[in-house]
């Protein structure tokens, strides 16, 4: 063996060149190992993962069956409900004159069926899709679709007609919808309700009474504003509404003036109060109902 220029003597010598003190040297300790846990902390799920639903078209085909079964709904109604009939014709209803046969209040019930309609279509889309938002215009062209067979039924009934102004308030509602999916924070502060108010037959299926029971309403819920949250202001609703009344064919006869009525109020929020965070089926069914429906009673109005 061969001691190296800088070895002490005294240092005995092992093969290599290795001396005793480099052996003997206890070791820099190495740090510790970075340990984590699994990221528990929730992923954003992909939308749309294998590309099936990039299209408008195979958005619409999503919800054939749901479509479908709309179609046969309108095609049942209609056949029970129309019994005399000719040949296809236009009518001029009007829109929201004293002079018009319901005050309009058929045109808002156009437009809160087309938006009814769509916001169903709508959520079946996005449950199947994963996007909500993308699933808003096919749902409102299904939507019109819908609409506009059944007003081809009405084009063939001697005492209606094909008219351009249900037409034109489906699209609105159809619209609407859309616009409520698109633009940030609308869908959890505007809602298009139909208030039902009872009458001495509680609830009259088709007719003038049942117009004159029908109110519609814009309501602006405080729950969807920031700063409103965590205040009692976000159990209330502020709200606008249309309704008409004395436009039977009896109070016409008899000189009564038809009565039309914008409308202002404010109401409870039912739903932030008892449905909030329901986990029962039953109470979020209840909740999303609420977003289409206003209670009886449950606002004050100054009309």
């Amino acid at each position: 063996f061969e001691r190296p220029p800088d070895m002490p003597a005294s240092q005995p010598l092992l093969p290599n060149g290795f001396n005793l003190a480099q052996l003997t040297q206890t070791p820099s300790p190495l740090p510790p190992p970075s340990i984590q846990g699994p990221d528990l902390s929730p992923s954003p799920q992909p939308t749309d993962p294998d590309g099936r639903y990039h299209s408008l078209g195979s958005r619409i085909m999503a919800v054939k069956w749901e479509a479908l079964g709309l179609f046969a709904y309108v095609t049942a109604a209609q056949t029970y409900w129309t019994h005399d009939t000719t040949s296809f014709h236009f009518k001029d209803e009007g829109w929201f004159g004293r002079d018009t046969t319901n005050l309009g209040i058929d045109k808002l019930t156009h437009a809160f069926n087309a938006y009814l309609i769509t916001e169903f279509l709508g959520a079946r889309i996005g449950r199947k899709t994963g996007d909500r938002k993308a699933a808003a215009l096919p749902a409102a062209l299904l939507s019109t679709g819908v609409m506009f067979y059944g007003e081809l039924w009405d084009a063939h009934k001697t005492d209606s007609g094909f008219s351009m102004q249900d037409l034109t308030f489906n699209t609105l509602g159809a619209a609407f919808s859309v616009l409520r999916h698109n633009v940030p924070g609308l869908e959890d502060k505007l809602d298009f309700r139909l208030l039902m108010m009872p009458n001495s037959q509680i609830y009259t299926f088709k007719g003038k009474r049942h117009y004159e029971q029908q109110r519609f309403l814009l309501s602006l819920e405080l729950a969807g504003f920031r700063q409103f949250r965590n205040s009692p202001l976000r159990f209330v609703e502020l709200q606008v509404g249309y309704r008409g009344r004395h436009f039977s064919n009896a109070e016409r006869a008899a000189g009564v003036i038809p009565d039309r009525d914008i409308f202002f109020g404010v109401a409870l929020n039912i739903k932030e109060l008892f449905f909030k965070n329901s986990r029962s089926k039953l109470g979020r069914a209840v909740a999303s109902g609420l977003n289409y429906l206003q209670l009886p009673y449950t606002g004050v109005y100054k009309y």
